[in-house]
């Protein structure tokens, strides 16, 4: 992790940033491995601008990433960095972007507002907190639709998702799906945990006090599992969980250590609940604006993105997050002694027929209506949940097959 490295004190960082611009230092620094040195992220930063600025532009894009950073960028591994590179190389300079990250254009819940209204023109934040700017996000939240990160990805890569998330949402609101992480939220429960016993039932976690996200599905989940959920800003749940002010907060393991929140965390449940999709989406009239070849350099480098994450989220789960079992050292979560708490399949079913949809269908009932009027009079839980099982239930995230959706 560049900046972090003993070589490189992020003044010196900055230094180079203020020469060669912020996204073509970020660029470079996620390009190195290992350990880097100042000369050496010099010496790609050097490269990656000349490269990028070898002939003008025809199409600046700002690109807006809530808190992320090359940093925080190789522990979630989001993409976003991967998808400029590309762009900007498959257009030889033709699109450039303006990568602006660490909450300085927007944060998580800001950041599609300000694709909504042209200040930036791509962003990358959750799907869960962008739904209070674009609601029919919502419909990726219906409680245990998904078993599996696998299900997740074939779904994102299914042609069917078109119909399902992608043209409604660019219909309503103007927002063109590009591509996302995967992974399903649990339950990080804070320091007064540290000495329990580590969650193995689901009655454990019942009455504590949790953060939600901006997310309406979620909230009807967390309510039906006596969780207790509490509207709190991402940027306050740090010191909430420190101090005791929550029990716990929903959101996924390696969003907890990109956000240095595994020193506040004891235990990470894997409630597998409903998804965490850090994804990133473009202003359809943007796009819409492009040439026919553009486009297509669009969709090419959002599928190498896709691909991308699918493979290196899965790795960096294990060997750099810790989120495993047996766990691995040196990890974020051992060196903070967060321990993973992968709740058994009966524990996971007792959650289900609690809360799903498919068991406990009333709670569910206007938000379903809802996003199926939406949608066009389909039943998007339904429809989801049966492309979710079109893969067997064991297959492994990196095993599943990428397709080009929109074709």
């Amino acid at each position: 992790m560049p900046i972090n490295s003993n070589q490189i004190s992020r003044r010196d960082f900055m230094r180079l940033a203020k020469q060669y611009g912020l996204s073509s230092t970020m660029m470079a620094a996620t390009t190195l491995g290992g350990t880097v040195s100042l000369v050496s992220l010099a010496k790609a930063t050097e490269t990656t601008y000349e490269k990028r600025y070898a002939k003008p532009a025809k199409h600046t894009l700002r690109f807006g990433a809530a808190e992320f950073n090359a940093d925080t960028l190789l522990i979630e591994r989001a993409g976003s960095l991967e998808f400029a590179r590309d762009l900007e190389e498959r257009t030889e300079g033709e699109i450039r972007i303006e990568f602006i990250g660490n909450n300085q254009a927007c944060d998580q819940l800001s950041c599609v507002d300000t694709t909504q209204l042209g200040i930036t023109d791509i962003y990358t934040a959750s799907t869960q907190n962008s739904a209070g700017g674009a609601p029919y996000l919502n419909v990726l939240d219906y409680a245990y639709m998904f078993p599996s990160r696998a299900a997740q990805y074939h779904f994102l890569y299914s042609p069917e998702s078109n119909r399902l998330l992608r043209d409604p949402l660019e219909e309503r609101h103007g927002l063109k799906f590009l591509f996302s992480h995967c992974e399903l939220r649990g339950i990080q429960l804070g320091l007064k945990y540290k000495d329990a016993p580590t969650v193995t039932k689901i009655e454990e976690l019942f009455g504590t006090k949790n953060r939600v996200t901006g997310t309406q599905l979620g909230r009807i989940a967390m309510r039906l599992l006596n969780l207790n959920p509490v509207p709190v800003s991402w940027g306050e749940t740090l010191d909430g969980l420190k101090l005791g002010l929550i029990d716990g907060a929903e959101t996924w393991a390696s969003a907890v250590a990109s956000a240095g929140m595994a020193p506040v965390v004891s235990q990470s449940v894997d409630l597998k609940f409903f998804c965490g999709t850090e994804h990133t989406s473009m202003s359809a009239p943007i796009y819409n604006s492009l040439g026919a070849d553009l486009q297509n350099a669009v969709m090419e480098s959002a599928y190498i993105a896709q691909m991308h994450v699918q493979s290196a989220n899965e790795a960096a789960l294990v060997n750099t997050v810790g989120f495993s079992d047996p766990q691995m050292p040196d990890t974020l979560f051992a060196k903070h002694n967060v321990r993973p708490a992968f709740l058994g399949n009966d524990q996971i079913k007792i959650a289900e027929e609690m809360c799903a949809p498919e068991f406990n269908p009333n709670p569910w009932t206007e938000w379903r209506e809802r996003l199926n009027k939406w949608a066009g009079g389909i039943d998007t839980y339904g429809e989801i949940y049966r492309i979710a099982r079109e893969i067997p239930q064991d297959t492994l995230a990196e095993n599943v097959e990428p397709r080009r959706w929109w074709k």
